[in-house]
């Protein structure tokens, strides 16, 4: 990326360009041609993909708040994780007057009729923690570094081994360690990005033999589990203890906590004891995981606020509805096959039982309660 940051420099000016006649310009020429209050409590579409996992609960929650403190109506559906339902629920929205679309996506390739729709009246779209992948209709994209999610990841493995100290750095430690890989869903562009970020870390490791895959099973492909299903993980968890040849695992790279205790379930049904489990990863700091770590059975989980993401939506769309640029703070990473999509990424964090209580309790996001 280093020895691009001239392209990127010029690419950054190109851009700067291209939105003031693209992705703010809708939401202005809308304030524009209804008068300076023509926006005001303005229908607002939310699109989420699931009620399936807590986490998009949480976020479908928050930014219907936010944006109804701020006076707009708010029309928030949740798609089940079907694909023509989220398409039919986008439809409605447009057809039912929405001036902006906020969409977290079920699959990023799918919507690219739907929103030629909503770009011939005018309406912008802001994809939501996934990006939206082969339309230019796609104004801007607010997420988490995913990248350095995947890096987190894979550094809080090799910390729970200790291959790594508390400070990320090496420990002499040889192994080798038998860990098994699983990756997230292929239709999600964020899971190539957390796949590709644990992997950098990962791969010196697996070269030099401190790390092993008793299975073989190295490749995104083959590591991938569709829609994020925590039954599908358990399935795969329960096959790779069977052509693992019988070797003890002491790792497992998981990408997401839903696939986590799917994982720990098949390991304990296979002979492991909450004992003698392996270090198994996580992300999104769900209830369920986070007592599972408290318990001593999980090791990590990456926390991502959501109540900041929906803040940065929020303001995304508020901005537009005032005519107004929104800020981004990244515009060279997210290519959707059609443009680069001005983005604001956000930080994330690795949480364990030393620091759970620190990053999850005092910070409001749960109470002592909801982790009883």
């Amino acid at each position: 990326m280093n020895k691009n940051f001239l392209k990127g420099i010029a690419a950054a000016g190109v851009l700067a360009l291209s939105l003031s006649a693209c992705g703010g310009s809708r939401g202005a020429s809308a304030e524009a041609e209804g008068g300076g209050g023509s926006n005001e409590g303005a229908k607002i579409g939310v699109a989420m993909p699931t009620q399936q996992s807590e986490r998009w609960i949480a976020d479908g929650e928050n930014v219907k708040s936010q944006l109804e403190e701020l006076g707009y109506e708010v029309d928030l559906q949740y798609a089940n994780d079907d694909i023509p339902t989220q398409v039919s629920q986008i439809e409605n929205m447009i057809n039912g007057g929405a001036k902006a679309l906020v969409i977290a996506s079920i699959d990023g390739t799918t919507l690219t009729s739907v929103l030629d729709t909503a770009e011939s009246q005018d309406i912008p779209v802001i994809a939501y923690d996934r990006l939206i992948n082969g339309s230019e209709t796609v104004d801007y994209y607010t997420t988490f570094d995913n990248f350095e999610v995947g890096v987190q990841q894979a550094t809080s493995l090799l910390t729970g081994l200790g291959v790594l100290d508390e400070n990320g750095e090496e420990t002499g430690e040889k192994g080798p360690f038998n860990v098994e890989l699983f990756a997230g869903s292929p239709d999600d562009n964020n899971a190539t990005f957390f796949w590709d970020g644990a992997m950098e870390v990962l791969q010196p490791h697996l070269d030099s033999g401190v790390l092993t895959v008793p299975s073989g099973q190295t490749d995104f492909e083959q590591a991938a589990i569709l829609r994020w299903l925590p039954d599908t993980a358990q399935d795969r968890m329960e096959d790779l203890l069977t052509v693992g040849e019988g070797k003890r695992l002491d790792g497992v790279l998981s990408p997401y906590d839903g696939l986590s205790i799917g994982i720990i379930s098949a390991l304990t049904s296979g002979g492991y004891s909450k004992d003698d489990l392996p270090v198994v990863t996580g992300q999104d700091a769900e209830v369920g995981s986070v007592k599972s770590i408290m318990a001593g059975e999980q090791y990590s989980t990456i926390f991502k606020d959501v109540r900041e993401l929906g803040k940065r939506a929020v303001t995304m769309v508020d901005s537009l509805m005032k005519g107004e640029e929104p800020e981004v703070n990244d515009e060279e990473t997210y290519d959707n096959g059609e443009k680069i999509v001005p983005s604001y990424l956000l930080e994330s964090e690795i949480v364990t039982k030393d620091n759970y209580e620190k990053s999850l309790v005092e910070t409001g996001y749960y109470t002592e309660d909801d982790l009883k």
